[in-house]
């Protein structure tokens, strides 16, 4: 989902992610990785991303 809310957005655009998979902790820092986008923060549940 965050794959497909990211495309066709501006860059600098942040977008948060509810997730409750603790998975995700590192799943969407790796994303961020691997496409060259920003992993801002985790606070609880919401991971924080900038494109």
């Amino acid at each position: 989902m965050l794959a497909r809310t990211a495309a066709g957005q501006a860059p600098g655009t942040e977008i948060a992610v509810l997730a409750d998979d603790p998975a995700a902790a590192l799943d969407i820092p790796a994303w961020c990785r691997m496409k060259g986008h920003t992993f801002v923060a985790t606070e609880g549940d919401r991971h924080t991303v900038r494109l």
